[in-house]
């Protein structure tokens, strides 16, 4: 069976591995990212009609300046964003699908506190709509290890779930040497598709943006894919 690389960050890695061997796939966990909380204050919430939330690390990171935010309600970019900010004792107002612009294109005119990473999706505004955005997070890129890059000589599935994990492997992929004709990649959005690059053995898209979706990608891809990459 083709193995099925996860190089998300901790602790959706592990939680990915553990469902892709549930579904019977040869899962690999390299993770490639160290995320670490960044300095940052928080502001007075009085002014804000809501928060916006589109990673569960907003609320695993965020430390102390999230308790003077609870009082704002939060809209989340999918279940699991949801779920943290409720153990973060936030009331969850909305749970979006297909990433937080769908989201903010129907929010209601106002003005909205948006705690994200420090590299993050920017947002096309409606009318009326006015987003501050602070930065309670950091992911810093890790080097492939050799174990990795090894395994990558033979034909391997790799799930990505962010435009800076596509950008970060490809660079990593470039780096030591590692061909792309046979490897293939399954993604959670377009986006982080064209932010991977050319040259992949197959790129395909996850139908809706999530954790499931991509797993169920995946093991499409395998049954379709040979381990010869044929």
């Amino acid at each position: 069976m083709r193995p099925v690389i996860v190089i998300r960050p901790e602790p959706g890695n592990a939680a990915t591995v553990a469902a892709a061997r549930e579904l019977g796939l040869e899962a690999h966990a390299f993770p490639l990212f160290d995320m670490a909380p960044a300095p940052w204050t928080a502001p007075d919430p009085a002014p804000y009609r809501a928060l916006l939330a589109g990673s569960a690390n907003v609320f695993r990171l965020g430390g102390e300046g999230l308790a003077r935010l609870t009082g704002l309600p939060v809209h989340a970019v999918g279940p699991v964003t949801a779920e943290a900010a409720g153990a973060a004792g936030f009331r969850v107002e909305r749970i979006g699908e297909g990433g937080l612009q769908p989201m903010v294109s129907a929010l209601p005119p106002g003005r909205y506190l948006r705690l994200a990473g420090e590299k993050r999706v920017p947002l096309a505004m409606p009318d009326g709509v006015e987003v501050d955005d602070i930065v309670v997070y950091a992911a810093a890129g890790l080097p492939m290890p050799p174990a990795l890059a090894e395994m990558l000589l033979k034909p391997a599935l790799v799930l990505l779930h962010s435009g800076e994990a596509a950008a970060h492997f490809a660079a990593e992929s470039a780096r030591l040497g590692v061909g792309r004709a046979g490897v293939s990649l399954a993604c959670l959005a377009s986006r982080i598709g064209l932010m991977a690059g050319e040259g992949w053995q197959h790129i395909e898209i996850a139908q809706t943006r999530s954790d499931q979706a991509v797993l169920a990608l995946a093991v499409q891809m395998c049954d379709k894919v040979s381990p010869e990459g044929h």
